[in-house]
């Protein structure tokens, strides 16, 4: 049988839809470990990144450590924290937030700074506060490069999600790794494929956000600098 039958046979075995090992519940672990992950690191480099990009102190050193990041081995530091902390869901947690702070911390703060000077200034003289200035004025301008790092930040961690499954955690990857113990190959091939659907699942999910969030304007502009 070709692996495409193997595949098949697999989703279409009543068994594996159902209980705590089901496709429903490793897929629901997966999208709980990336949300909860997403969530942290959203929590952290957004502000971080609006603070940086407002007020341009301390903004090299920040992108300097988070470019230092985004170049870390993904695995590598999956297994680092692992074994500083043991294996378990928490340093699983922590290892798929360090990987996602970098690309939203880097995409907030290159969008504020990329707000016009003229808008700023002109923003202060009807006499807009500091904070009317950030959050009326520059992170609204911001929106398309801030979703931009959360949806690079997404992927990155719904892929990464699938390694945690080696170390000792739930998720899609349980089924990638125990069906190569197994030499279950339409196991693997399902497992892959359920990953590489939320990845797409994501991705829908940002362009959805991004025609709600972002002005119109702002959409036709970010379009036509793609053109």
């Amino acid at each position: 049988m070709s692996v495409g039958d193997l595949m098949a046979a697999w989703f279409s075995d009543p068994a594996n839809w159902s209980g705590p090992a089901g496709i429903p519940a490793r897929f629901g672990e997966h999208v709980l470990y990336s949300v909860l992950a997403m969530a942290v690191a959203a929590l952290i480099a957004i502000p971080a990144g609006l603070v940086t990009g407002h007020t341009g102190r301390g903004g090299f050193l920040a992108v300097t450590l988070a470019n230092i990041g985004r170049a870390l081995p993904t695995i590598g530091v999956m297994f680092l924290v692992v074994l500083l902390m043991g294996i378990g869901l928490v340093p699983i947690q922590v290892a798929l937030v360090v990987l996602a702070i970098p690309p939203i911390l880097v995409n907030t703060y290159e969008g504020v700074r990329a707000v016009e000077p003229g808008l700023t200034d002109a923003a202060r003289g009807m006499g807009m506060r500091a904070p009317q200035v950030l959050f009326r004025l520059e992170l609204p301008v911001a929106a398309p490069m801030v979703l931009l790092g959360l949806r690079t930040a997404a992927i990155q961690v719904v892929a990464t999600a699938t390694i945690a499954a080696y170390a000792g955690a739930g998720g899609l990857g349980k089924f990638i790794f125990d069906g190569q113990k197994r030499q279950e190959f339409g196991m693997v091939a399902g497992g892959s494929l359920l990953v590489v659907l939320l990845a797409v699942l994501v991705i829908a999910f940002f362009a959805l956000l991004g025609r709600v969030v972002v002005a119109r304007g702002l959409r036709a502009g970010a379009a036509a600098g793609r053109r």
